[in-house]
């Protein structure tokens, strides 16, 4: 009885959102990141291939306000938790995912290098606006969500599918984009952290449409 009374007080903390409301969410990160890229080649007449830091600078500091400001709407418990809490919950998260995406990448055979640092910093704080920033303003310091999210994978809302398939769908994609960089084809985007970059924009984006499914369906069988 007790825990169903957790269960719909959580719940009830929490702002409904309509599958119309998801798109509108993902179109505008889907479009700032199209703008980025737009930017980069359209006024500073650079590309991920030859300019990686600059590009993926330009990505997390352009995305970082939007992606923060969309998802502290969604904060869980708002009755304890203001819309500018959840912001600055982001805000830690950001550097925060960072340092865990970093040492990760290393961990995996990402180069270590004076050379390598301001690509490596920047490639980790776009993963980290990705992956951990969503889930930070969101869930803040709730370690049952996230640890239903990111080690279950056990989304319960449309909420947790907006930030539970994305975070995964950037990892994967990351992944499957590292495969070709020790083949010995010496092309320019093999360099770190090009096609992983590649690779990760290619699944978060493919990831936000299926995460728009998801809560489609979900909302097509529950009638929300």
């Amino acid at each position: 009885m007790k825990q169903k009374k957790n269960k719909m007080g959580a719940r009830a903390s929490s702002i409904s959102v309509s599958a119309s409301e998801a798109l509108l969410v993902h179109l505008t990160i889907g479009l700032g990141l199209a703008l980025c890229f737009s930017v980069a080649h359209n006024v500073h007449f650079i590309s991920l291939t030859s300019h990686p830091s600059h590009v993926l600078g330009l990505i997390w500091a352009f995305q970082c306000p939007t992606v923060i400001l969309l998802y502290s709407r969604y904060r869980k418990d708002q009755e304890r938790c203001s819309y500018w809490k959840a912001v600055g919950r982001g805000l830690l998260g950001l550097p925060a995912g960072a340092v865990v995406n970093a040492l990760g990448a290393i961990a995996l055979g990402a180069p270590v290098g004076i050379q390598y640092l301001p690509k490596t910093i920047n490639w980790s704080l776009m993963m980290s606006l990705f992956t951990i920033v969503p889930a930070a303003s969101v869930f803040g310091s709730s370690w049952t969500d996230w640890q239903r999210i990111f080690a279950c994978t056990k989304p319960n809302d449309p909420v947790d599918y907006m930030i539970c398939l994305p975070a995964h769908g950037v990892v994967i994609g990351a992944w499957l984009g590292a495969w070709p960089v020790p083949l010995d084809w010496e092309r320019p985007w093999q360099e770190w952290p090009i096609c992983v970059s590649y690779g990760a924009i290619a699944g978060y984006l493919v990831s936000l449409v299926a995460s728009f499914g998801f809560i489609l369906v979900r909302q097509h069988v529950k009638g929300d």
